[in-house]
């Protein structure tokens, strides 16, 4: 039988356990569903749906919507599949054999894994010890590999660390080829770098609909850039990628947006009160402009603790393995009830 690509079968694939728990903490998820008026809502447009028909191509209502919401042209808006789609796509428009794309660990895993498999090498830069971006490794690694795509996470996942503006402006004046911030989490930030996007500008900002507008199961993504980009994205995305039920869901969603800001505003408080908590318990926990708390036990085996966590019913997610996360966890913010339950499961599990 035909054998995969050799770098293919070398590949160890990307991996979020989906395990039968009473509080699941691993994933990132928001942990309340939007309101019952969007259900509703989107019911009522799923049954309008010609179903014998392709969808919309272009997904034209949606991206408008979108294009409202963000204050740019429509033009500059291009909707996938959750937001790995469309960095699947970036790295199939400006990727590929001899192309190189840029990363500084710790970061979101799915930048390099998307990367390679699209056949683009990944040059590999540092952070900080306090997870921030050096300006000068960056350089480094810029003037060694030119990267035609190089990736930031703002806040970063895992480590929920925010780019200043400065920053992000720093990098973009020195990548010899597109800056594509990830804003996965960006609600949660002060800022965010579609302020930058503009015709010509090598920038793009990649956003979601599964973490702060609480739609997860429907995967669906965006990125906004100049048109020109785009325009390239749309010549290498398969045809119909982005089903009528998907589009719909989406411009649904955007009807909601006091009820999403009041979601982020929940989740900030909360994640205050649980980053307390913790301070009260033995381990490290790191600053986190995110939905999700990265900690360290001090006195106890990271994977020990993970173990522990998941025989209480508890999941969160074992980071111990990824670059200079050496014993750390992370804990997505849930519902009140269910960070006591993680609280008490850890101080059980470390006691």
């Amino acid at each position: 039988m035909i054998q995969p690509r050799a770098d293919v079968a070398l590949m160890d694939g990307y991996h979020s356990p989906q395990v039968d728990v009473a509080v699941r903490l691993n994933a990132n998820e928001a942990p309340v569903p939007p309101p019952a008026g969007f259900a509703d809502a989107v019911r009522d447009r799923v049954a309008a749906v010609d179903w014998n028909r392709y969808p919309d191509r272009g997904a034209r209502r949606l991206r408008e919507r979108l294009a409202e919401h963000h204050g740019v042209d429509p033009a500059s808006v291009f909707a996938a599949n959750g937001s790995n789609e469309v960095l699947q796509t970036l790295c199939l428009a400006y990727g590929g054999a001899g192309r190189t794309v840029a990363v500084f660990e710790p970061t979101y895993a799915l930048h390099s894994h998307i990367a390679r498999l699209t056949g683009t090498e990944v040059a590999v830069g540092e952070r900080r010890e306090d997870f921030t971006i050096d300006l000068d490794e960056v350089r480094r690694v810029l003037a060694e590999s030119s990267p035609s795509i190089t990736f930031l996470c703002s806040p970063n996942n895992p480590t929920g660390t925010i780019d200043p503006p400065e920053v992000l402006a720093a990098v973009l004046r020195d990548a010899p080829g597109l800056l594509v911030v990830d804003e996965a989490y960006g609600q949660f930030a002060p800022r965010s770098a579609v302020a930058d996007v503009a015709p010509g500008v090598p920038l793009v900002v990649v956003r979601t609909f599964s973490k702060t507008w609480s739609m997860a199961a429907a995967r669906l993504g965006y990125c906004v850039a100049p048109p020109e980009i785009v325009a390239a994205l749309e010549k290498v995305v398969l045809p119909y990628h982005l089903d009528a039920v998907k589009q719909a869901a989406g411009e649904v969603a955007l009807d909601f947006e006091d009820d999403m800001r009041a979601r982020v505003a929940a989740l900030v408080e909360e994640r205050g009160r649980l980053v307390a908590a913790l301070a009260d318990v033995a381990v490290d926990v790191f600053p986190s402009g995110a939905n999700f708390v990265l900690f360290r036990p001090r006195e106890h085996d990271g994977p020990a603790v993970w173990q522990g966590l998941l025989d209480r019913s508890v999941l969160v997610r074992d980071c111990t393995s990824w670059p200079r996360l050496e014993g750390c966890l992370r804990v997505t913010i849930g519902t009140p009830t269910e960070d006591d339950a993680f609280l008490a499961a850890l101080k059980e599990v470390l006691a």
